[in-house]
């Protein structure tokens, strides 16, 4: 597979493991459910980037006897587990978590540490969003008419779009959780920081639903 996509996916494993470490450090002070499932966010997309770069490396072998056409096609197979992980750990995770806080609410303490944390983990997604949505652009040459959905659909860079939904995913929980902690802590309502930890696991399952529809035809026998 192409250097490129590695280093879409070293940005992204690197910017997600420091801000994992970032988001538990802030859930365990301030109590806030939604920076917990920010942290499982983060802590399953550094999982998953650790899958693609195992199937980068597994899909570089040589053809062989039992494989005449090579491997090349095992990196649509992990980035297929990589949809059903982000499914099953993170989205269901982060939907126990929210509705555990709503069944047991308590305030959130110090939010200006959630605060700090979401607006850094902000900046490190835009980051690792913006490598990852250049080298997918670069890989459909150029292109008069750009149409992201039907890009996605004959991409052969399956590594590269499966980050792009990840981050593209990421910073729309950043906003939830940032949202559920401001509305609980400013309004005094304690319920909301439950409610984000859903929406977060409603992002989720919505990426793990649409990040393996490339990789699903490959599996079926379209040519990759």
């Amino acid at each position: 597979m192409k250097s490129d996509s590695r280093k879409v996916i070293y940005a992204a494993l690197g910017a997600n493991a420091l801000i994992a470490v970032s988001k538990f450090v802030a859930a365990s002070i301030t109590g806030s459910s939604a920076m917990m499932s920010e942290g499982v966010h983060s802590v399953v997309d550094t999982g998953n980037q650790g899958l693609l770069l195992l199937g980068m490396r597994r899909a570089k072998r040589p053809a062989d006897a039992e494989h005449p056409f090579g491997y090349g096609a095992e990196i649509f197979f992990w980035a297929f587990v990589v949809a059903i992980l982000i499914f099953a750990l993170g989205a269901g995770i982060s939907i126990y978590e929210g509705i555990n806080k709503l069944l047991n609410p308590h305030p959130i303490d110090r939010p200006y540490i959630n605060y700090i944390v979401l607006g850094f983990a902000f900046v490190f997604e835009c980051a690792a969003w913006t490598i990852a949505y250049k080298e997918f652009r670069k890989a459909q040459g150029s292109r008069r008419k750009f149409r992201f959905f039907t890009a996605v659909r004959q991409s052969k860079d399956p590594a590269t779009f499966t980050v792009l939904f990840e981050d593209s995913a990421a910073m729309l929980g950043l906003v939830a959780a940032a949202a559920g902690v401001a509305a609980a802590y400013e309004l005094g309502l304690e319920w909301a920081d439950g409610v984000a930890s859903i929406v977060i696991g409603a992002i989720l399952a919505g990426a793990a639903i649409c990040s393996p529809v490339r990789p699903r035809a490959v599996l079926i026998g379209e040519a990759a």
